[in-house]
This record gives structure tokens, C-alpha cells and sequence, in this order.
């Protein structure tokens, strides 16, 4: 018996990925009047930032407009009217730019309905296929994991919003995997690198080579003070082995996970951890007695490093593999802090504080749905965005500036660790560039990062055309949102030009971003605009 042909669905674009910059690209394609829909491979939408990122990672709130600004204002609208704007929580919301993943996704999820007449939405859709006929993207085959039939989707424009650069990956667009060498974009911070976060030098050890190794992923965790919330490990996860963890007691002890030399205001940093175990994580207050809690990538026994080898171009099952041994890591650094008796009582005690809440990822055993992928396929595209545009120097005063400019970038070069601990090492992991503030500006994203150099009807907006050391900047959800908003407006121009994405007017690319109050052209920062977000300055 032959297998019966998969559904056809045509739409004008098709949007492959629901982090925060597809949805972006999804709302301002339907906005233009265009038919769209949108794929994700998990049953929830918002990557990240419904994942345990609870906060807006930017530095400089005048840089990013458009959909991101829209979205921040219905956070801060959110907990203005559930707690008041007297109200501590209120306070903790940062005027909308910190938040729960639940109320993320809620707010991302009513973004989409409001446009639900030109939104279809996928959920629980992976990617399979692609047919590109004459260089050209036509369609794309994607499977539910829930019912296993398959949909045929076909579009003038399809828009790969994914981290992991899967629908250009299977189109045959070219790309990078890895680090370049210092010698390929003569970028000063690129390949294997040794580098002082607080000293601002390179160690021994730093060769500039290139190679193929990521910054390490980790999960980002969610968790809760309130202990009618709480959801307490009772039992350590699989394949848990304390040993993994002991390690930082050496860093206790050489003061690794004392208190920064230099206090940045407003980065995160939580002085009751200095010089505990605690500071194995990096935390920040968010409302409704929760916590953001990222893996601390400065300790030595930062143990997630290497652990994505062979994700990006894995099979489902070996990428599922992946992901529950970072998972297994992640929840047992959290049983190891609240049980192993080689913690002191006191940090222990400490640690219990902290749980996953009951009332986050529900349907998930109340842990973040996706991986913190921070880096994987780099597409190949009609501009490469190296360090040279985003760095400030004195010799280059021009660089940065692109008269194809649709969003601005803004955020430190900021890239975790790619090797686990060598025997030599006593200062910092190699690949670490910790929050490199002093010397990133903000600078303009040009619309060419985004088209392949020969693949059509392809624009992609997340894993765009970077070196690694440019990609650790752009990274940010904000900045993707803002991606994804020109992505989408881009695409709709096409359809209604009947032309292809490269060959759209820029002018008129510009003239609406700029009337959906997208950010265009870096400006200058003021004091009180400044948002320094990170805990411990690094995501």
C-alpha cells in the first residue's frame, strides 16, 4: 500500500522557527498584509524567552523598537495591573523589560491571535524537507510530533527563524560552523582563545586558531522563593554523579566565586552569594517570587562545555540525547547545591531556597522547554558581520555603518566557554569572552547578513551571516525581534514586488521599519536608559 501524498498548504510566507525573532517576522509579514504561517517543533512558542530567560538582554533601551518595544510594553502593562504600580513586583518588572516565562508566553501567544486571520500556527511541527527547484526555496515538508502527519507547505518567501539555521541547512545554503582564525576577518578576539574578562588582556595559551567548537549551551532555569511554589527535588536526575560537580570547591577556595573586582550597577549580581557555592549560578529577582537563574560560565568547573558536540547536525534522536544530558547536568548542579553533604549546611540551607516552580512549564515537569542553544550554523550570506563592525577602534571611524542598516545592535561581545577545564588552565575556560562592554558600540545591522549568497526566497534573521566573535553581540532576543520584524516586512515586499528578497527597495524596506518605530541608526545612550540586565554580565 502506498503511503498517501502530504497536505498542501500555500501561504505567501512561511516562517520556520517560533523563537521571539519568527514571531516577530510573523507578525510584521501578516501586518503587510501577507498570508503566513509559522512552524515550531516544540508545543510552546518564544524560545528563550518562555524558556527561563527572564529577562531583555540590552544594554541600551533607545536601540530597539518596532514589535520587541510593543511586547515589553504589554509586560509592563501586565504587571501594572495585576500587582499595581506601587508594588515591589511592579518594580521587579523593570518597567517590562524583566519577566515569567508563563507571562512571555502568554503575551507572545495573544501577539500571534491578534493577527489570527493571516497566522496560521503550527505548534509541535518540525522541519523534514526541502524543495528547492531552480535555486529557489518552493517548499518545505514538516512532520507534527504529535499526530506524525505531514504538511506540505509552499510560499513565495519562506523565513528560517530557527537557532540552529535547520531550514537553510536543508536547502544547501552555505554556512559556518566553529570559530574562524584570527587570520580570516583579522578579528583580534577570533579563535582559540585565553582572555582576562576583569583585565581586559589575552593569556597564554591563545592561538587565534580556528576550529569547529561551540560556546556551551546550557538550560536556563526558572526558579522560585516561594515555598508554596516550590517544586523540591526529591532525588537526584539520571545519570547524576557528584563528582562532576566537587571541582568547584577548588574554585571556592582559590576565590573564583568571590565578588567581582568591578561591581557593574544593575548586572545581577547577588552580594549573599559571594564566596558560596551559590555562585555556581548567576541570579536575578524577577516578579512573583521568581528567580533567572544562568549557569555562572566564569568557575573552572563550569561543567557544560563540550557537552553539544555533534548537536547542530545530529539526528532528532541524537539531538534529543543532548538535550536530556544537559538537562541531567543542569538539575544536578541544583540537587548537589541543596544536598551533597560536601556543601556547607549553611550554603545548603541557602540552595533550598531555590526550586522550580509549580506553576512554570507545567506540562514539562516544571523545567524550561528549550536548550540554550547560543550558537550553531552561521549562514554564509551577501555580508559577513565581523568584529570590525561592532567593535569601537580608533582607525576604522566608518565601520559599523551600512546604507542597507534595518535594525541596530547594541549588546556586549559576550560568548561562553567552548573547552572544558585543561590542567594548565587557572584563570579563566578557553572561549570565554565575558561581556566585552568596553569595547563593543552599538553599530548598524545590515539587511544583506540575512540573504544567502545563492539560495532564493530565503531570508533568515537568527543564525544570520556573522563571524563567531560578531555572533556572540547579535545574539540577543531583542535584537532578533528586530530581525525578524525587517525579515518580515522584507518578505512582504517581495510578495507584492513578485521579485526576489535581494531585490526589493531598500528605501522602502527603510521607510517602513522606520513607521513601525524600528530603530535604524545607533543612538546615544542616555542614563537612566541604560538597562544593564545580566547577571554576572554574561547569557
Amino acid at each position: 500500500m502506498s503511503e498517501s501524498k502530504p497536505q498542501t498548504q500555500v501561504f505567501d510566507v512561511v516562517v520556520i522557527g517560533g523563537t521571539p525573532g519568527g514571531i516577530s517576522a510573523a507578525i510584521a509579514a501578516a501586518r503587510s498584509g501577507c498570508r503566513v504561517a509559522i512552524t515550531e517543533h516544540h508545543a510552546h512558542l518564544g524560545g528563550m524567552s518562555t524558556s527561563g530567560l527572564g529577562k531583555s538582554d540590552i544594554e541600551n533601551r533607545e536601540m530597539i523598537g518596532g514589535i520587541f518595544a510593543e511586547f515589553v510594553a504589554h509586560v509592563r502593562s501586565y504587571y501594572a495591573e495585576r500587582f499595581g504600580e506601587d508594588s515591589q513586583d511592579f518594580a521587579l518588572c523593570r518597567e517590562g523589560y524583566y519577566f515569567e516565562p508563563s507571562v512571555a508566553e502568554a503575551i507572545f501567544d495573544r501577539m500571534l491571535e491578534n493577527e489570527c486571520e493571516r497566522i496560521c500556527v503550527l505548534r509541535s511541527h518540525s522541519v523534514q524537507s526541502v524543495e528547492v527547484i531552480n535555486g529557489r526555496v518552493r517548499r518545505v515538508h514538516v512532520m507534527s510530533s504529535e499526530t506524525a502527519s505531514q504538511l506540505r507547505l509552499e510560499a513565495c518567501v519562506f523565513i528560517d527563524a530557527t537557532y540552529e539555521g535547520d531550514l537553510y541547512g536543508l536547502a544547501g545554503a552555505e554556512f559556518r560552523l566553529g570559530r574562524e582564525s584570527r587570520d580570516a576577518f583579522d578579528e583580534p578576539h577570533a579563535g582559540l582563545v585565553y582572555y582576562d574578562y576583569e583585565e581586559g588582556k589575552f593569556l597564554a595559551g591563545t592561538t587565534g586558531e580556528g576550529d569547529g567548537r561551540l560556546p556551551a549551551y546550557t538550560y536556563r532555569f526558572c526558579l522560585t522563593t516561594d515555598p508554596d511554589n516550590g517544586y523540591v527535588l526529591q532525588q537526584p536526575p539520571e545519570d547524576y554523579d557528584p563528582e562532576l560537580y566537587l571541582p568547584y570547591h577548588d574554585d571556592l577556595a582559590a576565590g573564583r566565586l568571590s565578588a567581582p573586582r568591578q561591581l557593574m550597577p544593575g548586572w545581577g549580581y547577588y552580594p549573599e552569594h559571594f564566596d558560596t557555592l551559590l555562585r555556581a549560578l548567576s541570579v536575578t529577582e524577577l516578579p512573583n517570587q521568581k528567580i533567572d537563574a544562568n549557569i555562572n560560565p566564569r568557575p573552572l568547573a563550569f561543567p557544560f562545555a563540550e557537552q553539544n558536540v555533534g548537536y547542530v547536525e545530529g539526528t532528532a534522536e541524537e539531538r534529543e540525547r543532548i538535550r536530556r544530558r544537559h538537562r541531567n547536568i543542569a538539575l544536578g548542579l541544583l540537587y548537589f547545591l541543596q544536598n551533597d553533604r560536601s556543601v556547607p549546611l549553611k550554603q545548603r540551607e541557602m540552595a533550598r531556597r531555590y526550586n522550580l516552580p509549580l506553576d512554570e512549564f507545567t506540562d514539562n515537569d516544571h523545567f524550561p522547554y528549550q536548550l540554550y542553544v547560543r550558537e550553531a550554523r552561521r549562514l554564509k550570506g551577501q555580508y559577513t558581520l565581523t568584529e570590525h563592525d561592532i567593535a569601537r577602534t580608533s582607525d576604522e571611524p566608518a565601520a559599523g555603518m551600512h546604507e542597507d542598516a534595518i535594525a541596530v545592535g547594541e549588546f556586549p561581545i559576550d560568548s561562553f566557554p567552548t573547552q572544558s577545564r585543561k590542567p594548565t588552565d587557572t584563570r579563566v575556560l578557553e572561549g570565554y569572552l565575558g561581556m566585552l562592554n568596553k569595547i563593543t558600540r552599538p553599530y548598524q545591522i545590515p539587511y544583506r547578513i540575512m540573504l544567502p549568497e545563492r539560495v532564493r526566497g530565503l531570508i533568515v534573521p537568527v543564525a544570520a551571516s556573522t563571524t563567531h566573535v560578531a555572533y556572540s553581540s547579535i545574539r540577543m532576543e531583542p535584537t532578533w525581534m528586530a530581525m525578524g520584524q525587517a525579515a518580515g516586512v522584507a518578505a512582504s515586499l517581495a510578495v507584492k514586488g513578485n521579485c526576489d528578497c535581494d531585490a526589493i527597495s531598500i528605501d522602502d524596506l527603510q521607510q517602513t521599519l522606520r513607521g513601525q518605530g524600528q530603530i535604524l541608526e545607533p543612538r546615544l545612550a542616555t542614563a537612566t536608559s541604560t538597562n544593564r540586565t545580566k547577571a554576572e554580565g554574561s547569557v
